[in-house]
């Protein structure tokens, strides 16, 4: 059975990091494609980074491109997001989301398992 369980939210200060992580159970997290997603209030939920499961490229959204990384421990079974230079507008709930479907997935309705998110909220 699949879970994915986020950790590491909290409140942290404009220009901080956090990082965020996302552990794997019941599958391989590297032969899936897999990503973070993002829902602030009264918004939808976008896409921060993906995974690609055919060839490991990681995507990252514009507004996070070069402040925010992903990263996958095999070992471990893990996945990682640092988020630095944080802002305001980060503020959201983040989640991992996992398919096993083969590419790189950017919209909600391509992942498969989900979990409730962890809150990170950027304030000074």
């Amino acid at each position: 059975q699949v879970h994915l369980v986020e950790s590491g939210g909290g409140l942290v200060h404009p220009g901080g990091s956090l990082r965020l992580s996302c552990a794997a159970s019941g599958f391989t997290l590297g032969r899936y494609a897999i990503a973070w997603f993002r829902q602030a209030p009264g918004k939808g939920r976008e896409g921060v980074g993906w995974i690609s499961s055919a060839d490991g490229y990681t995507y990252y959204s514009d507004s996070v491109k070069g402040r925010f990384t992903i990263a996958r421990d095999h070992a471990k079974n893990m996945l990682y997001l640092q988020m630095n230079s944080l802002k305001p507008e980060d503020t959201a709930v983040y989640f991992c989301a996992a398919t096993p479907r083969t590419g790189a997935f950017s919209y909600v309705s391509d992942y498969d398992y989900w979990r409730q998110g962890t809150q990170v909220t950027v304030s000074s």
